[in-house]
């Protein structure tokens, strides 16, 4: 029999959709996969030689559990740097990606019965994460007319005597959405009011377009003490599959969640926490030139969407992704957005993730990790679709 935990989980909605495209691949079909989550680019080269040659000098054996030494030097130098954040290298903590570190903080805070609020449209890891840990995701929504952007007002309705922990994804998974600075001053001070922590996800922190991006811990040493920073080196410097996540975490709460990580991951792979060490240190032509990319297919892709009847997008401020309304096209075939995203997919041969797997049903995913010419392709499709 299994756990009732563990029975409450639900797939990954991306990798699902991964999978289905993958397999019309197979027949031949010409699938334009528009629901991948990782960049398209190539690592640096800087970080790949670097690592080619720690593999080459024997760099394999263990390191302790929250990350080498000098990769959280690297980490602290980088939180002062760009975040104005000061953590000791005792308050860093490196995992084998982001997700065991979001895993152990929900862990290390929350006992069975306990609620944490996450804002939708969310990453679609969060609930289930939450659930495995006997908490209770309190879902508060993130409006559309606001640009998705969670406000302080929406997250005082859900907060109770059971709340926790907040989730904050900014910018977004899947809006691109960014947290105005005075919205967080806001949110720091009604967390602080009623003892609530904070886990700010901001893996997609270097992935803006427009504007200055701002961490809520750097608005005091009163918030910095009730939260969790988390980043981590896949989306910046195009490294998913090197599995390093990181945080800056106070240090009584470090200590706990390295010593839950040291029985559930062990350390992080060495020779990708040495490639990190030049990822954070080396140079950033490379990520600056990844930025421009983006923000140059997001403006394409946003220009061919606003053509097509029917279509509403709010633009994103960062990460790699358009949310768009396509609830205008629902019909008595097209109820929801799995059922969209299904026919996307077999029809117009385009992957998409429905928006239910964010918490919200009018929207789906589509992602700008691809090349302009997938893109374009993408958008012909499309106007030929709801054409």
């Amino acid at each position: 029999m299994l756990s009732e935990r563990i029975q409450k989980m639900t797939p990954s909605a991306t990798l699902s959709l991964n999978q289905k495209a993958g397999e019309l691949t197979k027949q031949g079909i010409d699938i334009i996969n528009m629901a991948v989550g990782q960049p398209d680019f190539q690592v640096p080269e800087n970080i790949r030689l670097v690592a080619e040659k720690a593999a080459r000098e024997g760099h394999g054996k263990y390191t302790p559990a929250t990350g080498k030494i000098e990769l959280r030097q690297a980490i602290s130098g980088k939180f002062k740097r760009e975040n104005n954040l000061k953590y000791d290298v005792n308050e860093i903590v490196v995992a084998s990606g982001a997700k065991p570190i979001l895993f152990a903080t929900v862990l290390a805070l929350c006992n069975p019965g306990d609620e944490v609020i996450v804002p939708a449209p969310y990453w679609v890891t969060y609930p289930d994460d939450i659930r495995l840990c006997g908490a209770n995701p309190v879902f508060v929504e993130a409006r559309e007319e606001n640009k998705f952007a969670i406000t302080a007002d929406a997250i005082a309705e859900k907060i109770t005597d059971k709340t926790r922990l907040l989730i904050l994804n900014d910018p977004s998974n899947p809006t691109g959405a960014i947290i105005p600075k005075e919205e967080k001053e806001k949110i720091a001070e009604l967390c602080l009011k009623h003892n609530i922590w904070i886990l700010s996800d901001e893996i997609y922190e270097r992935l803006v377009f427009e504007e200055e991006y701002f961490s809520i811990a750097s608005l005091g040493e009163d918030i910095w003490n009730k939260t969790i920073t988390l980043n981590g080196l896949s989306k910046t410097y195009a490294m998913p599959g090197w599995r390093i996540g990181y945080a800056g975490i106070p240090l009584e709460l470090a200590k706990k969640i390295g010593g839950a990580l040291s029985h559930i991951t062990g350390n992080p792979n060495t020779i990708a926490q040495i490639a990190g060490i030049e990822a954070l240190n080396g140079s950033q032509d490379e990520v600056g030139k990844m930025i421009q990319i983006y923000k140059k297919r997001r403006d394409m892709f946003l220009d061919g969407l606003s053509k097509i009847e029917g279509i509403k997008c709010v633009k994103p401020g960062g990460a790699f992704y358009l949310y768009p309304n396509l609830s205008s096209h629902y019909d008595s075939n097209i109820t929801n957005s799995t059922q969209m995203a299904e026919k996307l997919l077999v029809e117009a041969h385009i992957a998409a993730v429905p928006g239910a797997a964010f918490g919200t049903d009018e929207h789906v995913r589509l992602s700008f990790a691809t090349s302009e010419e997938k893109i374009n392709e993408c958008l012909i499709r499309l106007e030929k679709f709801f054409g």
